[in-house]
């Protein structure tokens, strides 16, 4: 079957779009659990407030924008690899096609944490929760990567680099949110004391 040469074009296009969707709901997605799972602490008529809300905009950001984002990337890259099948057989695409896998099981897991921020279940807190947020970024930094550099992919200094870059940066966020909450606790206890 040939595809007119357009068709690779719209499936690249339309699958750079649903990477950026999908990226944004996932990025969004596990902010809005932070910010659930803290509401915990709150007295309980606001408490309850705060966890209904939470609720509903974690399923319509994960139903309406997360999920079909996913679909429409999937379903490019389908039609990505329709017109170009000899990919299949280079190792970058074995690789990045593992980390899609990882990137869907991420999603999957997003999913049931969801669910049991709703049941009110979720033994994950806060602290743990801004670490897994960080997990779509070094994914999709890798993806990229694979995808610019194919069968080139750099070892050299410049990739270490920008891997310590994304490291130091996932590390500064980390450290910025825990100097923020013992200010804010500081302050707190200042305030009542």
């Amino acid at each position: 079957m040939t595809l007119p040469p357009e068709a690779y074009l719209w499936f690249k296009t339309l699958h750079i779009v649903g990477v950026v969707v999908w990226f944004a709901g996932l990025f969004y997605l596990v902010r809005l659990f932070i910010y659930h799972a803290e509401a915990a602490e709150l007295e309980p008529p606001l408490r309850e407030a705060f966890e209904q809300q939470y609720g509903l905009m974690e399923r319509r950001l994960a139903n309406i924008i997360t999920t079909p984002g996913l679909l429409l990337t999937v379903s490019m890259a389908i039609g990505l690899l329709v017109a170009q099948p000899a990919w299949l057989h280079q190792g970058w695409m074995h690789a990045k096609l593992g980390f899609v896998v990882a990137l869907l099981a991420y999603h999957l897991f997003c999913y049931r944490l969801m669910g049991q921020l709703q049941a009110g279940i979720c033994r994950w807190g806060p602290k743990q929760l801004r670490a897994l947020n960080e997990l779509p970024t070094l994914l999709l930094v890798v993806v990229v990567m694979l995808v610019v550099f194919k069968a080139q992919f750099p070892t050299g200094a410049a990739t270490w680099l920008q891997v310590g870059l994304v490291l130091f940066m996932a590390a500064s966020i980390q450290f910025y949110a825990r100097w923020r909450r013992l200010r804010e606790e500081a302050g707190a206890q200042g305030a009542g004391g």
